[in-house]
């Protein structure tokens, strides 16, 4: 961590607010707006200092991933926006060459643009495929969090402003604010087995990097198979519940936020008309579980 320290102006120390990006996977429905501002920002436009003008084609600087969870009948869609994580320990400034990145004390990663052409191993060092090679130009580019717009007075990146839905939320706090943050909103990064330290943080990951289980719950009623409203459904695990729910108007239910390859589970299901109970094994996908039957006998 960046422990670098400045004086205010009564001379105590104290610690460097530093630019975040909180990204809110719940509200993304894939506009691509924010992809949009980020090509009309750069494409043809040179900031000296920051960034080269980005090609017409090729580059996602900010870019939208697509990922899907579930099987027929039962799946859900969700979007991940990704770009630059700004890391405090970034690969690509240990692969640059002669002074090429530099990490700003505001905690914003800056490609320079003169001094990294060339330098094509910049691109390969970054294991979130973040860093464009710009082959006309001979050049890594990447997001630059809109440096020159927040040194210029912004208080958002273009990405916060034009979207319609409220993904994006641009903090600038010091570590220990941030951290505290990150634990009362449950904040996550991506890749955290690579110990790079992003400050790109999202929100309702769990919507693409943890598993579900559903099903469909019916019931014999006067000798018709019907739709088990309102049944209570009780997940458990090494005999303690983890999860809980209610089925709909359908008879459907689903409970997320379950670990990928987790192993086996008890499922409990009750409702007017009988009782149900189950096990089942969760591997590296979510599942759907069915079509579970009540009856007396659980």
């Amino acid at each position: 961590m960046d422990r670098r320290r400045h004086l205010a102006p009564g001379g105590e120390c104290v610690m460097a607010k530093k630019w975040n990006l909180i990204v809110d996977v719940e509200r993304c429905n894939n506009c691509r707006v924010c992809f949009i501002a980020v090509k009309d920002e750069h494409n043809g436009n040179d900031f000296p200092g920051y960034a080269a003008p980005q090609p017409p084609q090729g580059h996602k600087w900010l870019d939208i991933e697509r990922k899907e969870r579930g099987t027929y009948p039962l799946v859900d869609a969700h979007f991940v926006p990704t770009m630059c994580n700004h890391c405090d320990d970034a690969p690509c400034m240990k692969a640059a060459r002669d002074g090429a990145i530099r990490k700003r004390e505001d905690g914003i990663v800056i490609i320079d643009p003169v001094k990294a052409k060339g330098q094509k191993q910049i691109v390969e060092a970054c294991p979130y495929g973040a860093v464009s090679w710009n082959e006309e130009l001979q050049l890594p580019q990447h997001w630059i969090f809109d440096a020159h717009l927040l040194d210029a007075g912004w208080t958002r990146t273009r990405a916060e402003q034009c979207c319609p839905t409220d993904v994006y939320r641009t903090v600038k706090l010091e570590d220990s604010e941030m951290q505290r943050l990150q634990a009362e909103e449950s904040l996550e990064v991506l890749k955290p087995e690579l110990g790079t330290k992003p400050r790109v943080y999202y929100k309702n990951l769990y919507l693409v990097n943890r598993c579900f289980v559903g099903a469909s719950v019916v019931a014999d009623i006067q000798g018709v198979e019907e739709c088990a409203a309102g049944a209570q459904v009780v997940l458990k695990k090494d005999g303690q519940e983890v999860g809980r729910a209610t089925t709909d108007t359908f008879g459907e239910f689903k409970i997320d936020r379950l670990a990928p390859n987790s192993g086996e589970y008890s499922l409990e299901v009750s409702g007017a008309a009988g009782r149900f109970s189950g096990k089942f094994d969760l591997g590296a996908e979510s599942r759907y579980l069915g079509v579970i039957r009540l009856g007396a006998g659980g």
